[in-house]
């Protein structure tokens, strides 16, 4: 009776495992097709651009002309600059509705490959050819290792586990990232919650780094503030990377969040000891 009670868990599991992999995929389709129709209607409004540019030039030119005749009244050739400059203005509205619409796309995209990834965590670190058949029960080892009460309070389930990318690069000198799949989200923001806590996790006694899995370009975003929480935390500032890639910290008191270096490099002229701090890589 309990190995038949294990294998309908196991079963009921697979069941929900595939459903969500079936609802995430048609959320996924049905993003490619907005993507699709954005595209379709952003060459569209190019061309309209295109051939108001078109227009403009012809304009200016014939206005040039008027401009060089010597008797060309004056009020004229002012009404007719004003006017060029006016259609110039109308023309750059559809250019800058275009690249919201651009820009909205993409990061609806980036969020939708986020949320695949909502439930991974990345290992940095670990040597490459080790046991690279043997992944799901390296990944074990690890949490023995560093998170031993974790093992014994959680069931440690692990759906998959593998290198990314898949094949070697000989001229890579940094071995490949580790991605474990987790069955649920609160278990991975578990074990990330203890490494924080423990600053240091070891493979063997060699120093592994665990994070959060993103996207590409999400992952490239939050590298941007590293160089800038790696100062802050010597100092004793409490930095944190929020989602997607916002740096928070601690400052007199109060807790502060910025999403680009422009605003962070507005908010530190006004702060002398924090200017000092960062003034050489802001």
């Amino acid at each position: 009776m309990r190995r038949q009670r294990n294998r309908t868990k196991l079963s009921m599991e697979d069941i929900e495992f595939r459903t969500t992999l079936l609802r995430s995929l048609k959320n996924c389709l049905e993003a490619a097709d907005k993507l699709n129709e954005i595209y379709k209607k952003t060459n569209e409004t190019l061309d309209v651009i295109l051939g108001n540019q078109l227009e403009i030039k012809h304009t200016r030119t014939e206005i040039m002309n008027i401009i060089q005749t010597p008797d060309s009244r004056p009020e004229e050739r002012k009404n007719q600059v004003n006017d060029l400059k006016c259609e110039e203005a109308k023309n750059t509205q559809p250019e800058k509705q275009n690249e919201k619409r651009i820009q909205k796309c993409e990061d609806s995209v980036r969020s939708l490959w986020d949320s695949f990834k909502r439930t991974n965590i990345r290992i940095i670190g670990v040597p490459e050819d080790e046991r690279e058949q043997d992944i799901e029960n390296l990944f074990e080892e690890i949490m023995t290792e560093n998170f031993p009460h974790l093992v014994k309070e959680m069931d440690l389930q692990v759906q998959e586990a593998r290198r990314t990318p898949n094949k070697r690069n000989p001229k890579r000198t940094t071995p490949r990232h580790i991605i474990i799949k987790m069955p649920r989200a609160k278990d991975k923001e578990r074990i990330l919650k203890t490494a924080r806590e423990r600053n240091s996790v070891t493979y063997k006694g060699i120093p592994i780094r665990l994070s959060a899995d993103f996207s590409t370009e999400t992952l490239q975003a939050r590298r941007e503030w590293q160089e800038i929480f790696k100062v802050m935390n010597t100092k004793n500032l409490q930095p944190r990377l929020l989602y997607p890639a916002k740096l928070s910290f601690r400052i007199e008191g109060q807790i502060k969040s910025f999403t680009d270096k422009e605003k962070l490099k507005e908010f530190i002229t006004t702060k002398p000891g924090l200017y000092e701090m960062l003034k050489g890589i802001l």
